[in-house]
């Protein structure tokens, strides 16, 4: 059983993300903290020069009221967005949060993954924790 778990969570439909967190749920011991993390893609600079100043700021707080209603029903689960590199972003935070396991929903593996890899794939190599992984 853990007690500090990570569960990232995407808009993309083809995720998992509610069996994540009925996994995350299901393996925490009482009392255990579930963070759900998303990750905002960085803007590249030049770009971001010209969105208005704050923009950045806004999208996140949108964001975070938006991942807020998605897990609404689930108790107990903290929500968290920030910024920066979905797969190196998502082991960082666990690594700086204590967190013991992550439950990571991922896609079956298409032919370019093998080449690029997913998101998952960075995490189970990296992570300084456990990892479980929902298809």
């Amino acid at each position: 059983m853990y007690k500090n778990i990570l569960v990232p969570i995407t808009f993309d439909e083809t995720r998992d993300s509610k069996t994540a967190l009925e996994i995350a749920h299901a393996i925490s011991e009482d009392g255990a903290k579930i963070t759900a993390l998303h990750v905002v893609e960085e803007i590249p600079s030049y770009v971001a020069q010209y969105l208005p100043e704050g923009q950045m700021a806004h999208n996140v707080q949108d964001i975070e009221a938006t991942l807020a209603e998605k897990i609404k029903d689930e108790v107990g689960v903290d929500v968290v967005v920030i910024e920066g590199h979905a797969g190196h972003t998502i082991v960082d935070y666990a690594a700086k949060n204590g967190v013991d396991c992550i439950v990571v929903a991922s896609h079956r593996p298409g032919f370019q993954d093998y080449f690029l890899g997913s998101t998952a794939a960075r995490v189970v190599r990296h992570a300084p924790c456990s990892v479980h992984v929902v298809r």
